[in-house]
């Protein structure tokens, strides 16, 4: 393994139901032989529709689900072998971010104590004003007020609580944090701010993020490479500018073309799917994407393709036929964002370079 790669996994497969012959349940291939690896100091994002298996890779890359088969090894160490002493310097170097910050925040703690809770695991040598001092630090490096550290988790705004699950799992010094879809239950106009400063933390602490999403447009803003699933498999990864620019999985190619851009696409931009995804408990013989690939043949039907080199070392895609695909007119040369979107990113970056974002965000863009 390269000494830049800290998160490696080697087909990681992840089923569940099954049980004997009294209890059986159908078995959902929710990850089926997903490999990949990712390097230090990075944010690399995994997309994909619901259903597709990237939350329960989330889970399992974390440790907090046990793969059916396969290895996670973080940073040397695997995952899954780590127990007592191994299992808390494992917990303290990698963090996770959930989706819904108010359900993973326990209303009955202050945050003082929600994001001083992980010192007095990890760093049981400080006294209580020395975490005082760190839960303060922590609340205002994530734009928040250190005086909130005695108010409760149902006093703050959806953004303002994700910046405190963000604090907490910054608490304990983590060197990776797995972001499950960290900014999707957050208004559209506080998600901007949540994204820029995943970006500066990742930046100024030296840490390594992966993040999972289905918005497109955010993970082209805020990631250095993708991984793009379905139905429990990696179909197209690679650097994200060049998987946006030359898609090469016709997947990948429709999720590109069904994000909504102003007056809409011109016919020969638009890349559309049939039908609906089928059930992991049943996925198709060959290429699981074949019933709804409008490229799909014969083979299709029979053969799995292998994650391979498509047109660059680094990009790489799951398809028999690649390479006609790279033939067709490239989607739509949409930006990164919308202008309105550009602006909040702008604005905000403004702010955070003039240092003026802590106050001024909580009291004006981030009220109940």
């Amino acid at each position: 393994m390269s000494h830049d790669v800290i998160l490696d996994a080697e087909n990681v497969v992840k089923h569940f139901g099954g049980g004997d012959w009294l209890s059986r349940t159908p078995v959902v291939q929710a990850v089926d032989g997903v490999s990949l690896q990712v390097r230090r100091g990075e944010t690399y994002a995994i997309v994909g529709e619901s259903g597709c298996g990237k939350s329960t890779l989330a889970r399992v890359l974390m440790g907090l689900l046990a793969p059916t088969a396969g290895h996670v090894r973080f940073d040397g160490r695997a995952v899954g072998a780590a127990s007592g002493a191994d299992l808390q310097v494992l917990r303290q170097d990698m963090q996770f971010i959930f989706q819904d910050p108010f359900s993973s925040l326990n209303p009955r703690m202050s945050v003082g104590k929600l994001v001083g809770e992980p010192l007095e695991v990890h760093a049981p040598e400080l006294s209580a004003q020395q975490r005082r001092d760190r839960v303060a630090d922590l609340l205002r490096k994530v734009g928040l007020r250190a005086e909130y550290a005695g108010r409760y988790p149902h006093e703050f705004s959806g953004g303002q609580r994700q910046r405190i699950g963000i604090a907490r799992a910054l608490a304990s010094g983590p060197k990776l944090i797995i972001g499950d879809e960290p900014v999707s239950a957050l208004d559209v106009s506080v998600q901007a701010q949540v994204i820029n400063l995943l970006g500066d933390l990742s930046r100024d602490m030296g840490l390594t993020l992966v993040i999972i999403a289905h918005d497109l447009g955010v993970i082209r803003h805020m990631s250095d490479r993708v991984a793009v699933m379905y139905l429990g498999q990696i179909v197209e990864s690679g650097p994200t500018e060049d998987v946006y620019a030359n898609p090469r999985h016709p997947y990948t190619r429709a999720l590109l073309g069904s994000i909504p851009t102003m007056g809409g696409k011109p016919d020969g931009q638009r890349s559309t799917v049939l039908g609906d995804m089928p059930s992991p408990t049943a996925p198709p013989s060959g290429c699981r994407f074949h019933t709804r690939c409008p490229h799909a043949q014969a083979k299709c039907k029979t053969a799995p393709p292998n994650l391979k080199e498509a047109g660059t070392p680094d990009h790489q895609a799951a398809c028999h036929f690649w390479d006609t695909l790279a033939s067709a007119p490239p989607i739509a040369p949409t930006p990164p964002k919308t202008e309105a979107a550009a602006a909040r990113f702008a604005l905000y970056r403004a702010a955070v370079e003039g240092g003026t974002v802590t106050h001024k965000t909580n009291q004006s863009t981030e009220r109940k």
